[in-house]
């Protein structure tokens, strides 16, 4: 027997959590884009003294992911996905569907996902810019020379990553991890972002680089270019991949 979705969100919304301040349902259950197989993502307002996690269960059948979290806890989870540029969570409270709201805490919360997506993500450090050019840079040239289908699949995948960190960056729009990064990539600069994209995709397909060769590079020359020789970098505290440049 098939199940509404969203009527089982509601289900678990009153039966684990009849007293929340507030219940939102997010992720393709919200947008309308469910399956059969779709897991159930739901944020769930506590009242303070409660704990702030993250746990995932199964509810008639159905994998539900969790987002519980204290007032306070919501605030520091916020401030914790602009940091990391990301901003899972304002994205699930912007555009959630409502399921529990009795004293309007799901709007208030609401207006401050929406004021951090408005203002973006914090820019990349100079520093960091620089040092993912250089790891670009090296990588185009290892991906225009790899023989190998299994190195250059495996160059591809940082190319994609680390050039669709850049152009974001560079357009001070928010990242993502799997299904999220075409889709933030997309947003950040549909041109260069689908070209990108195709290239990765064209590579996976037939073996040829020089699509996502060009795109990368597009991408490259928008942020400063190649970086080769000149690139220095001093370490101080923490020691991070030169090639990723994860520092911030």
């Amino acid at each position: 027997m098939h199940l509404d979705p969203v009527d089982q969100a509601r289900r678990l919304a009153r039966q684990r959590f009849p007293d929340a301040l507030a219940v939102l349902l997010a992720g393709s259950t919200a947008a309308g884009r469910a399956t059969a197989t779709s897991d159930l993502d739901i944020a769930v307002l506590i009242r303070d003294g409660g704990e702030t996690r993250r746990e995932t269960i199964r509810f008639e059948g159905r994998v539900v992911e969790l987002f519980v979290h204290t007032r306070a806890g919501l605030v520091e989870l916020f401030a914790a996905d602009v940091a990391a540029r990301r901003a899972v969570l304002q994205s699930m409270y912007a555009g959630g569907l409502v399921l529990a709201d009795p004293d309007g805490e799901a709007g208030r919360a609401r207006a401050l996902a929406e004021a951090d997506l408005h203002e973006g993500p914090p820019a990349l450090a100079s520093q960091v810019v620089e040092t993912k050019r250089y790891g670009l840079t090296d990588a185009l040239d290892d991906l225009a020379d790899a023989a190998d289908r299994i190195e250059r699949l495996a160059v591809a995948g940082f190319v994609l990553d680390t050039a669709a960190d850049l152009l974001c960056d560079h357009h001070r729009g928010w990242i993502g991890g799997g299904k999220w990064l075409p889709r933030r990539l997309l947003e950040a600069d549909t041109v260069r972002g689908a070209a990108l994209l195709e290239g990765h995709l064209h590579l996976c397909e037939s073996g040829d680089p020089t699509l996502m060769i060009d795109a990368a590079a597009e991408i490259l020359a928008l942020v400063g270019g190649p970086l080769r020789e000149g690139y220095r970098r001093s370490w101080h505290g923490v020691i991070d991949s030169v090639a990723a440049g994860t520092g911030r």
